[in-house]
């Protein structure tokens, strides 16, 4: 099971991607030294920062506000089921 990441580290993490993503030659390359900084993963940290983007509206895509309402809408039907 994933262990829980602090919320705070994750929007820490995110904001140290976009404000020196400029130094790097790509989005996952920033990511991989800000995850070794936060000793996180680096493809959560790409992860989170995509989805932040797509969150503000850069990058297509679901929101986290549509993605959570898919899951519950998931779990809905799953409990309804026999």
């Amino acid at each position: 099971m994933p262990k829980k990441i602090d919320e705070e580290l994750k929007a820490r993490a995110v904001r140290l991607v976009g404000d020196h993503r400029g130094e790097y030659s790509s989005l996952t390359a920033a990511a991989a030294v800000v995850a070794k900084q936060l000793g996180v993963g680096k493809e959560s940290v790409r992860r989170w920062a995509v989805q932040a983007e797509v969150d503000s509206g850069q990058r297509q895509g679901p929101t986290s506000e549509e993605l959570a309402e898919i899951k519950a809408l998931k779990n809905k039907v799953r409990c309804r089921l026999p």
